[in-house]
């Protein structure tokens, strides 16, 4: 699943996105740290993978999106 970038904290690397509907999705370091980045800019394309759903619904991996 893709999204935008929202925000990232570089001290806590923690986060949101939104996906494309608008609806914003906070991530961990966790998520962050598994996808190997080092820094995610606002407004920035990501993919994301999600786990649960509804309210229980999380990512568990940001990554920049490969063609």
């Amino acid at each position: 699943m893709q999204a935008t970038a929202y925000t990232y904290d570089d001290e806590t690397r923690s986060g949101s996105v939104l996906l494309d509907d608008g609806t914003p999705l906070p991530f961990d370091a966790a998520a962050f740290d598994a996808g190997g980045l080092l820094l995610l800019r606002p407004g920035q394309r990501v993919r994301i993978d999600v786990t649960g759903e509804g309210d229980a619904r999380r990512i568990v991996l940001v990554t920049l999106p490969t063609l």
